[in-house]
């Protein structure tokens, strides 16, 4: 999942500055961070290791894989994102711009815990609107770009969001098959958190 899914995917506002944080962190340096936080950590984690094991995100990978072997996992995030920008049995579009804006200001009121490569990630994500602006086609266009420009090994001019395009509809079965699941195991995980608190 990209950063729109994992930022839905939160109950506190600890855990949407955690989900973001993961990725930006090292192991050991999880445990210096507020409880929130850390629960937000591993929240994050529980996500990525579901996603990776659900049968129908192994077939969204497939649309990818014969592009980039090993990194479809990765614009099999970036594309599930657009499909939850656009899920309007999940937020309205006033929800999610919303959504998008509380995601920012709780980011920036928490940005004494952010590392200095997130904090310029996040002045480009709120300028650009990244996480309501997931649901136009170009910018996953321009996501699957920064994933191409970031990945070692890979070509910058790999076609892969014209697999996405192509493959649009076949994505779309697979998230609606996977998308609920998901959330049913994110509600049970922060269950099991909030036990701990």
């Amino acid at each position: 999942m990209n950063y729109l899914a994992h930022s839905f995917l939160t109950f506190t506002d600890g855990q949407i500055v955690g989900q973001f944080l993961e990725d930006f962190i090292r192991n050991r340096d999880r445990f210096s961070f507020p409880k929130d936080i850390q629960d937000g950590i591993t929240l994050h984690r529980t996500i990525d290791t579901f996603t990776d094991a659900h049968p129908a995100i192994h077939e969204a990978k497939k649309v990818f894989a014969p592009l980039v072997r090993l990194y479809a996992g990765a614009f099999v995030d970036v594309a599930m994102d657009y499909f939850v920008a656009n899920d309007l049995k999940l937020n309205s579009l006033e929800g999610w711009k919303n959504h998008s804006q509380k995601v920012y200001r709780i980011l920036n009121e928490n940005y004494e815990f952010l590392p200095e490569n997130f904090r310029r990630m996040l002045e480009k994500m709120e300028e650009g609107d990244w996480l309501y602006n997931y649901r136009f086609e170009k910018n996953i266009g321009y996501s699957m770009r920064n994933v191409l420009n970031k990945a070692k090994y890979l070509d910058t001019d790999i076609p892969v969001h014209d697999a996405f395009l192509k493959n649009k509809n076949f994505l779309q079965e697979c998230y609606d098959d996977f998308f609920p699941d998901l959330m049913e195991h994110a509600k049970g995980i922060n269950a099991l958190l909030q036990l701990e608190n």
